[in-house]
């Protein structure tokens, strides 16, 4: 195993040691959740430059490159709903969107078919991210002020609305980038 699938395999592990330190308690189990989660996206960008730098790409990086992430903005997302900061529904229709997407890839691969990624999928991948580090930069400004000053409900509800508003934004990204991979495809996935 080449260093590049050694980092898309941490990113995994990563995204375990994300979600134990996400729901600890105290300051510093969230800061060290968000650098933990900053560190797993960074080697999304780190595996595939080293692949490609160092003609390194194969085929177990292919396949698991995209599992690794959605692995971990899946799990995050999943945690979001566990501490009741945004809608089931919403997961939801972004789990069924990678579900489908992913599988069609696979089984396509499986024969021999190659479906190319559409550009709004980077679209909605740049709103879960960002929309995750917004969450987690909530979550961890409330255990500041709730450590070392004084929480004001007022400001909860501004938070979470603009989370609401925001995971708007990223689910109809997510449904448009999985309509638009399929019309992309169609002819492929016709043939299927």
């Amino acid at each position: 195993m080449n260093i590049a699938n050694r980092i898309t395999m941490l990113r995994i592990v990563l995204t375990f040691v994300f979600m134990f330190f996400l729901f600890g308690h105290g300051l510093w189990a969230k800061v060290t959740s968000l650098v933990i989660f900053i560190i797993a996206a960074l080697s999304d960008f780190f595996d595939g430059f080293i692949a490609q730098k160092r003609n390194m790409v194969t085929d177990f990086g292919r396949l698991m490159d995209p599992i690794a992430d959605k692995i971990l903005v899946l799990a995050a997302f999943a945690a979001f709903v566990q501490m009741q900061l945004i809608d089931a529904w919403m997961f939801l229709i972004i789990v069924s969107r990678e579900i489908l997407i992913t599988s069609l890839r696979l089984f396509a691969l499986n024969k021999g078919k190659v479906l190319s990624a559409a550009k709004a999928g980077k679209h909605k991948t740049v709103s879960q991210m960002g929309l995750i580090f917004f969450i987690l930069g909530f979550i961890v400004f409330k255990e500041v002020m709730l450590t070392y000053f004084t929480w004001n409900p007022a400001w909860e509800k501004i938070f979470r609305q603009g989370i609401y508003f925001l995971m708007l934004v990223t689910v109809a990204l997510t449904l448009y980038s999985g309509l638009s991979y399929l019309w992309d495809n169609r002819k492929i996935i016709a043939k299927l």
